[in-house]
């Protein structure tokens, strides 16, 4: 059974979509630790992030890192923090949240809840710095 981010992936759930390539697809994080927060996963489906071969895993980070400048472009904030979690989602990806303060990026923080419209904003904010790459 396909992952919930295959099925975003495969455009069967909606997504707030910032970026995309042949290989890997960013999109805003729904529960939010930070306005931006955006997850990043390839679009071959692999539970464990160091399952994946050298070169889709090089790739990812590779991605992310032009993600995470769109970010800091888009978004207010001194950095954007980096996490690999990989046990809410069988699916691998990558955090990028923007940071203020160290706190920032602790996942027992509540979550914002931002609207549809905000996350829209979001969205095309950062997408919109990518696509300047």
């Amino acid at each position: 059974m396909a992952t919930i981010f295959s099925r975003i992936v495969n455009g069967e759930i909606p997504s707030y979509k910032v970026a995309e390539s042949d290989k890997y697809y960013a999109f805003l994080d729904i529960s939010p630790l930070a306005a931006g927060h955006t997850l990043v996963v390839p679009k071959s489906e692999t539970d464990y992030i160091f399952d994946l071969n050298d070169e889709d895993y090089q790739g990812l980070f590779l991605f992310a890192k032009s993600v995470a400048v769109a970010i800091r472009e888009a978004i207010p904030c001194l950095r954007v923090g980096v996490a690999v979690i990989g046990l809410e989602v069988p699916h691998a990806h990558i955090h990028l949240v923007p940071l203020n303060s160290e706190n920032d990026i602790n996942f027992r923080n509540e979550k914002l809840k931002l609207s549809p419209e905000e996350m829209s904003s979001i969205a095309a904010s950062i997408a919109s710095k990518f696509n300047q790459k």
